[in-house]
């Protein structure tokens, strides 16, 4: 009888595994995005600009997904949802980047491939219609790992990544918060207001606009990617964490794929996005216990602003932050998909 018993459940586990495996797969896959860390108030987005900026965010999130249930990799996935993103004028990367001091545009993107270690990244850009995707180029050379500049537009050019007239970049909105920074004679971290809707207090006033996405695909590999305008009338070419592997951008199967957003000067000081993934490894820490000590605490700490998403390698997604905001969005392994602006209990 113990035999019997014994050959039956080896015929079910056998019969069950292939399926069970195959539904754990499928269940695994999750992406999650940013589209910059705020401290714009509720009330300094109308009705229809917050409906905007959530719609593009489910967007995002959709096109990124879509990959991963097809049995993407997750490379292509937060790629395809950074394109969302720099294709739209409300965020501030790609077409909707900020205008730099000598009124140009300025972008910047890097792209890491967290079973590979292999990375890419971009600075300084500005004819490429979508700088994530030169990025992107550059990682797949594996001669180069960071181009800046004309050069960095050059290769991308060679490279069959799609060239804008400069022209595409200039929107109203844009124009008008470079003016009015001008006049202020100083740097903004990005927009200070929404649209034609005036700020209570400006001082009070800051919004991250770099977007960014991390998923995790079927076969376990994560991917992160992060794509900027820069700031407001910036001088010296100045750059950011976001092109930066390890401060803005960092991923990698052992640990956690992690995009950030805020002011670029602090996350470069304490290595971010790598010092997450540095809890993780060497502490012990859970992702969510890395994120939030590194963002709430030593960030908060050393004065900093801004937050982060976070992914590891079992689809858990962190999305902490010291602003009032982050527009953000996430789908996890259970299918759930999410997208929020202000601070919520979750």
């Amino acid at each position: 009888m113990t035999k019997i018993l014994f050959s039956l459940a080896i015929l079910l586990f056998l019969g069950n595994y292939p399926y069970n495996m195959n539904a754990q797969n499928a269940s695994k896959i999750a992406i999650a995005i940013h589209g910059g860390a705020s401290n714009i108030k509720k009330m300094n987005l109308s009705p229809e600009e917050e409906a905007a900026y959530l719609s593009t965010l489910s967007e995002a999130l959709d096109s990124g997904y879509v990959i991963l249930q097809n049995g993407g990799n997750s490379m292509d996935a937060v790629t395809a949802a950074v394109r969302v993103m720099e294709d739209s004028p409300l965020f501030n990367a790609g077409r909707g980047a900020v205008i730099a001091h000598d009124g140009g545009i300025e972008m910047d993107a890097a792209i890491m491939d967290g079973a590979t270690l292999q990375c890419g990244a971009v600075a300084g850009v500005r004819t490429v219609k979508n700088p994530i995707m030169a990025a992107k180029k550059v990682m797949e050379s594996k001669e180069f790992v960071f181009l800046a500049g004309a050069g960095a537009d050059e290769y991308a050019s060679e490279n069959g990544v799609e060239i804008v007239d400069t022209a595409y970049f200039y929107t109203p909105f844009r124009r008008e918060q470079w003016e009015k920074a001008r006049k202020k004679k100083g740097t903004e971290l990005d927009n200070d207001s929404r649209g034609g809707i005036q700020p209570i207090n400006e001082l009070e006033i800051e919004k991250f606009g770099t977007v960014g996405c991390v998923a995790l695909d079927a076969k376990g590999n994560l991917a992160a990617a992060t794509s900027t305008g820069g700031l407001v009338n910036k001088r010296f070419q100045r750059i950011g964490d976001s092109p930066l592997i390890g401060a803005g951008t960092y991923a990698d199967n052992q640990t956690c794929a992690v995009s950030c957003t805020g002011r670029g000067e602090d996350f470069i000081r304490l290595v971010v996005a790598h010092e997450i993934a540095s809890k993780m490894r060497y502490g012990g820490f859970s992702l969510r216990s890395a994120a939030n000590q590194t963002i709430l605490q030593d960030l908060k700490n050393a004065g900093g602003r801004g937050g982060c998403i976070a992914m590891d390698c079992n689809g858990k997604i962190a999305m902490p932050f010291t602003t009032s905001g982050m527009f953000r969005g996430k789908i996890s392994p259970n299918g759930k998909k999410s997208v929020a602006i202000y601070k919520t209990k979750d």
